[in-house]
């Protein structure tokens, strides 16, 4: 179908169509069956085709003027039925109709108040600025007169004093109210919420598509309400990180890649779409020679989840088994022949985690250094990746776990009951 309903327009007289008589006017009727017939062949009748024809004419600019207009001017174009992050089913909002860069600047006036900037004054260190580490955070939280504040948990870590400045410049003290290493994400909140910023509106991060613009909005190098702008570049990238910054990458973080510029100091501001609405707490970028544009920010969808918890316990609890581990086939840090040695393991076991340490759960149940555990429950055990992701996933506080080790060269089995790790 066309734009107006119909198959398609055309100034031309049809030739199957049939003349009816009404007083000196010719209307035409599609269908009939013989060609236009004129009773007189006349000066009136060639003036009558010359009238239709500077008619046909007029009309055919209307309409090319009126179609033009149609499609030049700007619209709305539903995708309903598109799909962001590669297929996952979920709607994408309809295509907003205002100018792209009148919406950065309303997106952008909208969130910036309530992005702050975090001064971390290090345990030990003084109250100078030169002495203490910067970040961002976003308001997202005002009750019983209390402002709350979240940001990256890398941010706030080994602080004895953290204060917060908004964008107006006002400086206020700030408290922890719980952090968790392993999503880096934690929660400050202010006595006083006088003063300070509104809350920022909550998006869902499970909508975005690659392409779509967001803002980066933080503290890099301390200039504080810092805007930048960029893509979504990969909405579910997965990476992995080394918790204890050890150089083992023992978690994989879910995160939104996006090349907007991201500093030291943005760590904790928000990533905004172009509705106003945080979809994500920027985290970490790429540094290093030839390397541009890749920046990571964590879902928003998964930072509440955390963000829920710390409110409501001041941690997030996951099982604890308590043991610390090396990958026995870790390509960074492999083990020596002698070291292997020393570990007396059969020929075909090439992979698993060495203990190094055992506490808890584990001392309790009787794994003690150098024992080699390789399964879970049955399931194969490979790094120190693994045998968190499984405990995390898989287990609860209370659950009991069955764990297949080496010692000595002998495959041993033990039941151990996981707990809430200690403080």
């Amino acid at each position: 179908m066309g734009l107006f309903g119909d198959d398609f327009y055309s100034t031309k007289v049809s030739r199957r169509a049939e003349p009816v008589q009404k007083g000196k006017l010719q209307i035409i009727r599609p269908g009939g069956r013989d060609r236009w017939q004129n009773p007189r062949r006349s000066r009136s009748g060639i003036s009558s085709t010359v009238k239709v024809a500077v008619i046909s004419s007029v009309i055919s600019s209307i309409v090319t003027v009126t179609l033009f207009s149609f499609i030049m001017q700007p619209a709305s174009i539903p995708l309903a039925n598109a799909t962001g992050n590669g297929g996952n089913g979920s709607n994408v909002q309809a295509a907003q109709t205002a100018d792209p860069y009148d919406r950065i600047i309303q997106a952008a006036a909208e969130v910036r108040p309530s992005v702050v900037s975090i001064v971390n004054h290090k345990t030990g260190g003084s109250l100078s600025m030169e002495d203490s580490a910067l970040g961002s955070g976003v308001i997202f939280k005002k009750e019983d007169g209390k402002a709350y504040i979240m940001t990256n948990h890398h941010v706030v870590e080994g602080a004895s004093d953290l204060e917060i400045v908004t964008v107006e410049g006002e400086t206020h003290k700030a408290k922890l109210v719980g952090k968790d290493r392993v999503s880096d994400i934690a929660v400050m909140s202010v006595e006083d919420a006088k003063g300070i910023g509104p809350v920022a509106e909550i998006g869902d991060s499970s909508k975005l598509q690659r392409g779509q613009t967001v803002l980066a909005i933080g503290n890099p190098l301390g200039l504080g309400g810092t805007l930048t702008s960029g893509i979504v570049s990969y909405t579910d990238r997965i990476l992995p990180v080394s918790i204890n910054q050890d150089g083992v990458y023992d978690w994989e973080q879910n995160v939104i890649q996006t090349d907007a510029a991201i500093n030291e100091g943005n760590s904790g501001g928000a990533l905004v779409d172009l509705n106003g609405k945080v979809v994500g707490i920027n985290t970490m970028k790429i540094s290093d020679t030839g390397v541009e544009g890749l920046g990571f920010a964590i879902p928003m969808n998964e930072v509440m989840k955390t963000v829920d918890s710390l409110l409501l316990n001041g941690k997030v609890s996951r099982p604890y088994l308590g043991v610390y581990t090396v990958d026995l086939s870790n390509p960074y840090a492999p083990l020596d022949d002698e070291q292997r040695k020393d570990l007396k393991l059969p020929s075909h076991v090439d992979s698993g985690v060495v203990v190094l340490e055992a506490s808890g759960p584990a001392s309790e149940a009787g794994l003690k250094l150098n024992d080699v555990i390789t399964e879970f429950d049955g399931q194969k055990i490979t790094s120190t990746l693994d045998l968190r992701k499984y405990l995390y996933d898989e287990k609860k506080i209370g659950d009991t776990i069955e764990v297949t080790f080496y010692r000595d060269g002998n495959a041993e089995k033990v039941s151990v009951k996981l707990t809430d790790k200690p403080e």
